[in-house]
């Protein structure tokens, strides 16, 4: 089980997300904990209003919303009861078991994964400290759970979470049956909490994969001398429609400014993923002669999307591979000569066997390790558990037994405690 973690200062925000999934038929709500009357009935207002009344006996506390998704093995076998059992228990080892919460169960991916939505402010006026509830709280309740349901450990190397991001119906975003505004948030959420990019061109050659693009503007704009950001649709052929939206207006607030923190912090937590990446790329050029779609399609099956960098004129100038396995993104010449855009298409050219060019680069690979080994980098699962979120998202990640349940009102789709 992976935890992740959301902080944030708008309540409304997190629901709205959660609610917008359930109408669009990718989520539904199997817990409602310390809601009064028939949640069924309830409205999205009425559930807002059940948090705002907390809120409003600290208004000086800014961060009040804690948004939570808690992902499992694509193995497991979950019911909505056994779920909504991790949710109490999860809740109550955090520290937040007499809070009112929302459990929402997420059918957008191939694992089951479950959303909760609760603020830190008790019924006695006093907040719950936020601060590092991800190292010290939550990491140590995802391990109990793990064990106490028996689960699959997030740290074995059985543990395959899949994808949770899907590319943006065009014709259901452009005649408004999925408002483009929350199609693009969903998206973006989604793999800026999940992924690992250096740059707004490396975030670009993930987003562009699901129809969304990040843009700047031009060099001689004020939108970029401000430091503007705007995210808009893109259609088959790569090309922006509709009306731009910014980044500023997004849930999560994806701005350039956010996105720049970003940047170092993935730098050094990739390259523990970098050796994996070079020997895949390897076992495709060992094959033998290649073009560019065998190399591009054969990389594909490996989980790994290739994307050629090119000029107006149509002249390549580089190449970024993006590990949908590991979750990261680098250039050809991030990974070493041999797998730069010059290199890589040269042999195209002159329609040589990779076999006979390319030597192997176990020196890189082992240096990739030292590096990383130097860094002391953390597992994926434990560094996306600490990752400040998809969403996807949207979207950074404990013994008591179940004896408290028979206490609470359950049953086995929607649940008011």
């Amino acid at each position: 089980m992976v935890a992740k973690i959301i902080t944030g200062k708008k309540l409304r925000g997190a629901l709205h997300y959660n609610e917008n999934k359930v109408v669009e038929g990718q989520a539904e709500l199997i817990l409602a904990s310390a809601f009064a009357g028939d949640i069924d009935k309830m409205n999205f207002h009425q559930k807002l209003q059940r948090f705002e009344n907390l809120m409003q006996l600290k208004p000086n506390v800014k961060t009040n919303t804690l948004h939570i998704s808690l992902n499992f093995d694509s193995a497991e076998k979950l019911d909505d009861e056994k779920l909504q059992q991790i949710a109490i228990t999860y809740m109550e080892k955090i520290g937040f078991g007499d809070q009112p919460f929302l459990a929402y169960r997420h059918y957008d991916a191939a694992h089951h994964h479950i959303h909760l939505v609760t603020t830190n402010i008790q019924a006695t006026g006093e907040s719950i400290s936020l601060h590092n509830i991800g190292r010290l709280q939550s990491e140590k309740a995802r391990k109990e759970i793990e064990t106490e349901f028996n689960l699959v450990k997030a740290q074995g190397k059985q543990y395959k979470p899949e994808p949770a991001i899907q590319p943006i119906d065009l014709q259901k975003a452009l005649y408004g049956k999925t408002p483009t505004k929350r199609a693009i948030s969903n998206t973006v959420n989604a793999v800026i909490s999940t992924y690992k990019f250096t740059s707004v061109p490396e975030l670009n050659a993930i987003l562009k994969q699901f129809n969304v693009v990040a843009d700047r503007g031009a060099v001689d704009t004020a939108m970029f001398q401000k430091k503007g950001l705007v995210y808009s649709l893109l259609d088959t052929n790569g090309n922006k429609i509709g009306v731009p939206i910014k980044s500023s207006s997004l849930y999560t607030k994806p701005t350039l400014a956010y996105l720049e923190k970003q940047f170092a912090q993935h730098k050094e937590n990739r390259l523990q993923f970098k050796p994996d990446l070079i020997t895949k790329i390897n076992k495709v050029l060992s094959i033998g002669k290649a073009t560019e779609q065998t190399f591009t399609e054969a990389l594909k099956k490996q989980g790994i999307a290739v994307v050629f960098r090119r000029s107006e004129s149509g002249q390549t100038y580089g190449i970024t591979f993006v590990d949908h396995n590991n979750k990261t993104v680098f250039n050809g010449s991030d990974l070493g000569k041999n797998y730069t855009a010059k290199a890589i298409t040269g042999q195209f050219m002159q329609g040589q066997s990779f076999k006979n060019t390319i030597k192997p680069t176990q020196s890189t690979i082992n240096s990739s390790l030292t590096a990383a080994n130097q860094k002391h980098l953390p597992d994926i699962q434990q560094q996306q558990a600490k990752s400040p979120s998809l969403l996807e998202t949207l979207l950074k990640p404990a013994t008591e037994n179940n004896s408290f349940l028979p206490k609470r009102k359950r049953r086995k789709k929607k649940l008011n405690i």
